[in-house]
């Protein structure tokens, strides 16, 4: 019986991620589109830049500019902050 690669298993929970992420932040700019909301517009920019971002940046972007690890997990790493603090600015700055 043949075990599934590990590789195999983290891309697919990465593009449920991806896809998830991408439902709940379409969803947010819709209610933020429908009730005139930058909390809500800011808020689907930052769920976007935490889930669906680091999925485009380690599986399209860094095979296409063949980026290290170091530097994929830097770009990741700035999504999740850039997410963070949008998803802030949504709940304080407005």
């Amino acid at each position: 019986m043949a075990g599934v690669d590990a590789s195999v298993v983290v891309a697919v929970a990465a593009a449920a991620t991806a896809v998830a992420g991408s439902v709940v932040a379409a969803l947010a700019y819709r209610g933020g589109h429908r009730n005139d909301s930058d909390a809500m517009r800011y808020l689907a920019v930052g769920v976007a830049c935490i889930a669906v971002l680091p999925f485009l940046l380690v599986y399209g972007a860094a095979p296409v500019l063949a980026l290290s690890d170091a530097q994929s997990l830097l770009a990741v790493s700035l999504a999740n902050a850039a997410g963070l603090l949008a998803i802030l600015y949504s709940l304080e700055g407005t």
